[in-house]
């Protein structure tokens, strides 16, 4: 039976208070205003954080986890071994006191966003057979001196009254996002956040903890050169273990993993895949899978399929496509545009170009696939000057057979100076070896002018010589709108192995 005692007291309050006012001639204005202040007080405190919940337990909002193994987590090998090994020092404790090992009071896991360092910090748990609380470090800032500091404390308190109450020895205390109350000090008392830290170090110190049970602070961002020095010294974060985005090898085991529970067709090859997603965080990898099932299911298809892969790829980097309706002019626009990537890309890395496509997908108006190339992590000057061409030859189009260029070149001609900027900080430009630092703004600007219109007089020069490739091509791009990389390499062929007589006549 529903229990009613809540609305039998909002009823009776008040006729309480009339009664006793008006029958027993009792004021009652005083106390019905004390009541009130004091219980607007205890919603102020309570809705701050700030009044401890009853039991002794923490004000966050309970964060239950389900068991979560270091086998569910893919393409992270390298951080996985380094990190039960850390835990072994928790696990293994007869080995510890027999080689005087001190255990590690704290990990702190760095990386890009979405490459697990949460799973990681759950499988911890899991493998010390410890409790498990997770907080994210916005949790801890208030306008409030004090607020953070007393959350610390109660998180803390927390995850020792939890472990016992549960009969285990140790609890793992995952703090999110720590660069929020971890960052750089400057040199005064006088921030919320600085309070909040110093209470972080002091419980890490373990000044006011007992040796059971045993608290693991797992700490994670992708911004550790913000963090205190303080608290990345031995003693407090023993351990720094950094979650990089997978290799191939890691992305394919990642997709094995989000299509346990996928009906894949016989033909899917998750390697290629796997090849195509050069870049994708772990994050991305089920975003991609989830995605191609959504595209199965709107094609009322049994099974996933390469097709519906390949083109959650394309929604996951530039989004889903769109319905705009663009005039001739700008479809011929954007087409020649595409059209410039895709020579440019051929010219300078030859059987590159996957598909060139006009359709509208996210902000882009048309794109150009790439075939899927082997991991790199070192780049020459020569191959990130292909890349800068690959980038203006949408641009240098345009120039060839309008004269002018488009706002479609924006995004181009940001990935172009991002990879000038990375050539100056490796010295790969004419300034040779410099320190960044040193340079002023107008400096940054005449470097990236140079290599910039360099580059772009080579890719003009080259495309020039391809016009009869960008007709041949338009006609198809503008009927089909897709144009297969296969396809697109016969048109360019064809006309290059033309005779100069008939060349002249195409």
């Amino acid at each position: 039976m529903r229990n009613y005692t809540k609305e039998i007291l909002i009823g009776f309050v008040p006729v309480f208070i009339l009664f006793m006012q008006f029958i027993v001639k009792v004021n009652m204005l005083p106390i019905v205003l004390l009541s009130g202040l004091i219980g607007g007080l205890l919603y102020v405190a309570r809705s701050r954080g700030n009044l401890a919940a009853i039991g002794g337990e923490r004000k966050g909002k309970p964060r239950p986890t389900t068991p979560l193994s270091f086998e569910e987590i893919g393409g992270q090998e390298r951080a996985k071994q380094e990190i039960i090994e850390a835990l072994d020092f928790l696990v293994h404790e007869e080995q510890i006191s027999k080689f005087g090992i001190r255990p590690l009071k704290g990990i702190l896991l760095t990386g890009p966003p979405g490459t697990g360092k949460t799973l990681l910090a759950k499988a911890a748990a899991h493998y010390t057979d410890s409790v498990y609380i997770a907080a994210s470090g916005s949790e801890f800032v208030e306008m409030y001196v004090g607020v953070g500091a007393s959350r610390i404390r109660d998180m803390f308190k927390e995850a020792r009254q939890k472990a016992m109450k549960a009969g285990k020895t140790s609890a793992v205390l995952f703090i999110d996002e720590i660069d929020v109350i971890g960052g750089k000090r400057d040199g005064g008392q006088h921030r919320e956040y600085d309070q909040t830290l110093n209470q972080l170090l002091t419980e890490m110190d373990g000044i006011h903890t007992a040796e059971s049970p045993k608290i693991l602070i797992i700490g994670a961002t992708n911004r550790k050169e913000m963090l205190d020095s303080a608290l990345l010294r031995p003693g407090r974060f023993d351990r720094h273990i950094g979650v990089d985005l997978p290799d191939k090898k890691g992305r394919k085991h990642i997709l094995h993993i989000h299509a346990r529970n996928k009906p894949l067709h016989d033909e899917v090859n998750l390697e290629k895949i796997a090849e195509e997603s050069f870049g994708f965080s772990g994050a991305q990898l089920e975003s991609v899978m989830n995605e191609a099932a959504i595209y199965a299911m709107r094609d009322t298809s049994e099974s996933l399929t390469q097709r519906h892969l390949s083109m959650a790829i394309d929604k996951v980097l530039m989004g889903e496509q769109t319905d705009r309706e663009a005039t001739k002019e700008e479809r011929e626009r954007v087409a020649l545009h595409e059209l410039g990537h895709a020579i440019a890309a051929e010219l300078v890395r030859p059987g590159s170009v996957s598909q060139v496509a006009l359709l509208p997908r996210g902000q882009a108006l048309g794109y150009v696939r790439h075939n899927p190339q082997q991991d790199r992590y070192l780049y020459t000057r020569e191959f990130l000057e292909g890349q800068i061409m690959i980038a203006l030859g949408g641009a240098a189009a345009e120039e060839l057979f309008y004269g002018d260029r488009s706002t479609g070149s924006r995004g181009d001609f940001e990935q172009a100076m991002n990879i000038v900027r990375s050539m100056v900080e490796s010295g790969l430009t004419e300034l040779g070896i410099i320190d960044s630092s040193m340079m002023t703004p107008d400096k940054w600007a005449d470097v990236t002018h140079t290599v910039l219109e360099a580059l772009m007089s080579r890719i003009k020069q080259m495309l020039g010589e391809q016009k009869e490739v960008f007709l041949r091509s338009l006609d198809v791009l503008i009927k089909e709108e897709t144009l297969g990389g296969d396809r697109f390499r016969s048109l360019l062929g064809t006309v290059q192995d033309l005779p100069n007589e008939e060349l002249q006549r195409v």
